[in-house]
């Protein structure tokens, strides 16, 4: 078997250095997981959920970053020059950052049209709930969107933008990829770990309600699983970006969902500096 058709294959990933590190997982619950991107009203908690850590093996894939694939692992990477001065000034993230993720994700997926609806940054040390938008790492195993919440995010946004005929846009093939970066130093801290969404089964996927101020979206929380297969790419600084599946239409065999999470590296100096870090939300849309 040629190496491209068992890149992530046990023989291959066991040849690759790797960390150990601990990765929370959703416990099976009966109810709905409920969490609040706010904080909720009295008596009510954040979140519904309870998670436990499993000691996992975390692949480095840099030596194998070629042969990985958004279609078939559901997580790509590659070297890009970014012209963006000050991630934190949100003016510059969107007149310039935007276009060139635009363009890259089309070169990266063969998607002939992309939408940026969305970014995240993350920096510890500035977080401020309430005050800004800079959020801490997510240290939990999960995935963006569901089945069906990518289909009722895309009409949200496209409608928001005055977008014409979008059920006929959704009847083609159309992906949700976030697209993440490292914004200041090389990540020491809380780096990012991606789930071979080969090795992730339907029923490890548990729908949960995501609760904002103004709707509820639905997320996947991630259960347990020994097949799960991990991997990172160590120390990724501003030149380079790491792309997500978070969502498919096509049910025909490409990576649909590719779980993640921020972990804690147990290579990192005590005194790394937090991680900063933005992310983008793009729908990609391919060829009809």
């Amino acid at each position: 078997m040629s190496l491209n058709n068992q890149v992530l294959d046990k023989p291959i990933s066991a040849q690759l250095p790797y960390v150990e590190a601990n990765l929370s997982y959703l416990i099976p619950m009966a109810e709905k997981p409920v969490n609040y991107t706010y904080e909720p009203p009295v008596g009510i908690p954040r979140t519904n959920a309870t998670y436990q850590t499993h000691r996992l093996p975390i692949y480095n894939a840099r030596s194998i970053s070629e042969n990985i694939s958004l279609d078939r692992e559901g997580f790509a990477f590659t070297g890009h020059n970014t012209n963006v001065r000050n991630f934190y000034d949100e003016d510059e993230v969107r007149r310039v950052y935007y276009p060139e993720a635009e363009q890259l994700l089309k070169e990266v997926t063969g998607g002939t049209k992309v939408v940026i609806f969305d970014h995240t940054l993350r920096n510890a040390s500035q977080s401020k709930p309430g005050e800004n938008n800079i959020k801490e790492p997510a240290l939990r195993v999960h995935n963006d969107f569901t089945a069906k919440s990518g289909y009722t995010r895309a009409h949200l946004e496209l409608a928001a933008r005055g977008i014409d005929d979008i059920d006929t846009l959704l009847k083609q093939r159309f992906a949700i990829v976030n697209v993440w970066r490292a914004i200041a130093q090389p990540i020491q801290e809380s780096p990012l770990a991606v789930c071979d969404a080969q090795s992730i089964a339907i029923t490890d996927l548990v729908v949960g309600d995501l609760v904002y101020r103004d709707r509820v979206g639905e997320t996947y929380g991630v259960t347990y699983n020994a097949k799960h297969k991990w991997f990172y790419f160590p120390q990724m600084h501003r030149d380079e970006a790491l792309f997500i599946k978070c969502f498919d239409s096509a049910e025909d065999g490409h990576a649909r969902f590719a779980a993640h999470t921020a972990f804690e590296d147990p290579t990192s100096p005590a005194n790394a500096p937090p991680r900063e870090s933005i992310e983008l939300r793009t729908f990609v849309f391919y060829p009809a």
